[in-house]
């Protein structure tokens, strides 16, 4: 990763600072505080190989079940940690994020992978909505990005009307609890627990779910089902 993040600046993609004049970079609280850096530095911290131990990111999506040849819309998905192991596994990807120097990082990651562009979609989406057609998409993960969602029950009945029948939303994010030591996740404060989650999907329209706890030290999981 080191060796790409080179190539990606010496090849001038970005990088633009945190103190950018975008409109948008202190939409909420939580946004505020991860732009303290760069995205440079944000890409730097999302792609560290220490983030497989805690992160376990195929057994994560794992729990979408087999998808391949499926629509997966991967929401937030900043560097595109996710993104390119849901393509590895087979899916038609969709890496929605709001922030364009992401967008051009997963651009230039995916000619470097030589990825297809039906392998792999990029998506510029505003802050206030998924931007999802009708019944457009199998499934849908936010990987750490749920706590960065204002006005959340009308942004997930958007989601829920864009997937499929059966469709699956999963929701990865950070435990509302205290642990001893360096951990990863923003502060408590910025933190949202899975009971609210599944309180504010429900008003979505959602009404079946499943919880791991467990899987992840610091994470929960809510996987809800259309």
């Amino acid at each position: 990763m080191k060796s790409f993040l080179v190539t990606f600046i010496a090849c001038n993609i970005l990088i633009l600072s945190a103190q950018s004049q975008d409109p948008h970079e202190d939409h909420n609280k939580a946004n505020k505080h991860m732009h303290k850096l760069s995205v440079e530095e944000l890409a730097q911290r999302f792609e560290d190989p220490s983030r497989e131990a805690w992160q376990k990111p195929d057994q994560v999506i794992a729990l979408l079940g087999d998808i391949k040849g499926k629509t997966v819309v991967d929401i937030g998905a900043g560097s595109g940690y996710f993104t390119f192991r849901l393509a590895e596994k087979g899916a038609r990807v969709v890496a929605a994020d709001v922030d364009e120097d992401f967008q051009k990082f997963i651009a230039h990651k995916k000619a470097e992978l030589d990825y297809s562009d039906d392998q792999v979609r990029l998506k510029k989406i505003p802050y206030d909505s998924p931007m999802l057609g009708t019944e457009s998409a199998d499934a849908v993960i936010i990987v750490n990005t749920y706590h960065h969602i204002e006005n959340r029950v009308p942004y997930f009945k958007e989601v829920y009307q864009g997937l499929a029948p059966k469709g699956v939303l999963m929701i990865v994010d950070f435990k509302k609890q205290k642990f001893d030591g360096g951990v990863p996740g923003p502060p408590l404060d910025m933190r949202i627990s899975k009971d609210q989650v599944m309180e504010e999907l429900e008003g979505s329209g959602f009404v079946r779910f499943e919880v791991d706890t467990d899987l992840l030290k610091y994470q929960y999981i809510v996987r809800a089902v259309k």
